[in-house]
């Protein structure tokens, strides 16, 4: 995998909903990545304060925190790539995402 080429082996996965978690994570592992699971932003943040992952998925709408909120408190200590998981089919999330 490219992503792995280029030094990238753990990722967070950030997620309300416990099947999405399960489904993405398995995928991933299956695939040779270690996968950190978080059902929320607030959690997610907490433990990145600890130790960043090499990449993020990130859900847009979560309780707690939502994807574009923890995004913003991402990019003021991290350039790390982040790709938005969600079902919401809207053309403005997916802009705010690319900023």
């Amino acid at each position: 995998s490219s992503i792995r080429a280029h030094g990238m082996s753990r990722i967070a996965l950030v997620d309300d909903d416990r099947n999405i978690l399960t489904s993405v994570s398995m995928t991933l592992e299956a695939e040779g990545f270690e996968v950190e699971t978080y059902n929320d932003g607030q959690a997610a943040l907490d433990a990145f304060n600890k130790k960043l992952p090499d990449m993020a998925v990130l859900d847009i709408k979560m309780p707690r925190m939502d994807g574009m909120d923890l995004l913003q408190r991402l990019r003021q200590k991290t350039t790390m790539p982040v790709i938005f998981l969600t079902s919401k089919d809207d053309e403005i999330d997916e802009v705010l995402g690319l900023r």
